[in-house]
């Protein structure tokens, strides 16, 4: 599959830092990067201030920070050495991170300053080093000589095997048993090596990174890869609201991109859309074919030079694209692709480039990776889908009962997903298997198929729906704020000023939304089969928690 034999980090670094010396590897937007030879200089330099810190092969350190270039040398440092990785989200709180540090041992935490309070306030002291990434100084001090000198080599030499545990990665801490996701170097190389037979990444391509790090999808895809191939990435200093990221995109002008469903369709929703329906003419001229595709591709142009005018690849995971909106792409002939994994799969399993994408579809399978669907239905072919391959996960630290649970006898790997294949391979996901509800005789009902109807509605920002006593149920969020414009803006029509009263706003857009629920409550009744009907529709004031790709916490809603 790939010429490195090992795969593992001590064989592919030095030939990358070697092959792409002077060409740029980490950086902030705007800003001059690392070289790939500076790159390899700090990894050298981190390994010896690592080893000086008596910080040994086995031992598990965590990364706590947002997005930046020391957080993948150190990331590569930790992996050189046969040290543990555990990247924790920036957005863990501290029982959770106090949850996972008893669980994995932790014996260092490098932590950005920005959130070096979480580990100051854990629940139960932390006694191990703790080291600020920005500048790799000791915050908490073990051995008062050890300092970070970029000039100093590793004393030891260091053969990590290719199938041992490497990263640990949590998806969440709340419960008093974490659930760790154990992979392997060779787990998280060989699936940099199959997303790269799925879109090819040159040497001196553009990464922008905008997802967090510490999720295995922007780790291997947004990390590893373009690492590997002689790609350079470049970092945000500050969150990825659109103040910052236009500017950083018109900066960076990036070849390749991953992203979530939400940004897409947030910026489909706060920009694109509302340009298109401000005119009559343009509104009426979307409901034909060929008429609309005209002005999606003129949409499209203006998307791409907002996002550099470069893209070759703009990669969406993490959650089901909404369908208007792929459509909506295609018809622009935006270049993006959808991929589908899982952290236990590190990550990808499935996925398109650009050039070969079908509505609402993923794609094939990855190579070297067997993909099947178990116990399929009969008339539909739908089923779990199980994987195998060698990306797959080594299994759930110090879980043996819950490693047994997701294989199968024979190896297979049970994802929990709902999904089918067409004639040609394409894949395409139903949703969660334990998200589906069974209907009263026994059909299956997709909440995910009925929240893409409701948040396609006017001023719908998102929605969950669950099953309660029997009964659908669907929490909608709405976009008050866009509510309340609009009537600032229909009063001021009729008046000719706008009152501004808080109270008086407020209370004509709790009338709206009561409206608005009765109206969308009906509009969904009418588009649904007689099982996927919904019962009760609420409204859900606050936005919905959410994971690291931006997908809803569904357990909390239902």
């Amino acid at each position: 599959m790939h010429k490195h034999s090992p795969l593992t980090f001590g064989s592919i670094l030095p030939e990358a830092i070697s092959s792409f010396n002077h060409l740029p590897a980490l950086g902030y937007a705007g800003e001059s990067p690392l070289t790939y030879r500076q790159l390899g200089e700090h990894i050298d330099a981190l390994m010896a201030y690592l080893e000086d810190l008596a910080i040994m092969p086995g031992d598990k350190v965590a990364i706590l920070s947002q997005n930046m270039p020391n957080w993948g040398i150190a990331f590569f440092a930790l992996q050189r050495m046969g040290i543990v990785a555990v990247p924790l989200l920036p957005d863990f709180s501290t029982h959770e991170i106090s949850n996972i540090n008893i669980h994995a041992g932790l014996k260092a935490v490098f932590v950005s300053e920005n959130l070096q309070y979480k580990i100051d306030t854990l629940e139960i002291p932390f006694e191990g080093i703790v080291l600020r990434l920005e500048d790799f100084s000791l915050i908490k001090k073990r051995a008062a000589k050890a300092v970070f000198d970029i000039t100093k080599k590793p004393v030891g030499t260091y053969s990590p095997d290719e199938i041992d545990l490497s990263i640990l990665l949590y998806t969440s801490g709340t419960t008093g048993e974490p659930k760790g996701v154990m992979l392997s170097q060779k787990n998280v190389i060989t699936n940099a090596i199959q997303s790269n037979a799925v879109q090819p990444i040159l040497p001196g391509y553009k990464f922008l990174s905008v997802l967090p790090l510490s999720h295995t999808y922007e780790n291997t895809l947004g990390l590893v890869l373009p690492i590997m191939q002689g790609a350079s990435v470049s970092y945000l200093r500050k969150p990825p609201i659109a103040s910052v990221l236009v500017p950083a995109m018109q900066a960076v002008r990036p070849d390749i991109m991953l992203t979530v469903p939400m940004i897409i369709e947030k910026v489909y929703k706060s920009s694109i859309l509302p340009e298109i329906q401000k005119k009559t003419a343009t509104r009426l001229l979307t409901k034909f074919a060929p008429t609309r595709q005209l002005i999606h591709r003129m949409a499209g142009r203006k998307l791409m030079k907002k996002f550099g005018g470069r893209l070759k690849f703009f990669g969406i995971g993490g959650a089901k694209l909404d369908a208007t909106v792929e459509r909506f792409l295609r018809e622009a002939r935006f270049p993006y692709a959808i991929g589908y994994g899982l952290t236990e799969t590190a990550p990808l399993l499935a996925g398109s480039n650009p050039h070969n994408t079908r509505l609402q579809a993923i794609g094939p399978a990855v190579i070297e990776c067997e993909l099947k669907i178990a116990n399929p239905n009969p008339r539909t072919g739908e089923g779990e889908i199980w994987a195998k391959g060698p990306n797959i996960m080594l299994g759930y630290y110090k879980s043996p009962e819950r490693t047994s649970e997701v294989f199968s006898e024979d190896g297979w790997f049970k994802t929990g997903d709902l999904g089918v294949f067409d004639a040609d391979g394409y894949l395409s996901h139903k949703g969660r298997l334990k998200n589906m509800i069974v209907g009263a005789n026994g059909e299956n009902i997709y909440p995910e198929e009925i929240e893409t109807l409701i948040n396609n509605f006017r001023h719908v920002v998102e929605s969950v729906v669950v099953e309660q006593k029997g009964a659908l149920v669907a929490m909608v969020h709405y976009n008050r704020e866009e509510l309340e414009l609009k009537l600032k803006e229909m009063k001021a029509d009729i008046t000719q000023k706008v009152d501004d009263k808080i109270e008086e706003i407020a209370a004509r857009a709790d009338k709206a939304v009561e409206e608005l629920t009765r109206e969308l409550h009906q509009y969904i009744n009418s588009r649904v089969n007689k099982i996927s009907r919904i019962h009760v529709m609420v409204e859900q004031r606050d936005p919905f928690q959410k994971t690291a790709t931006q997908k809803i916490k569904r357990y909390l809603y239902a």
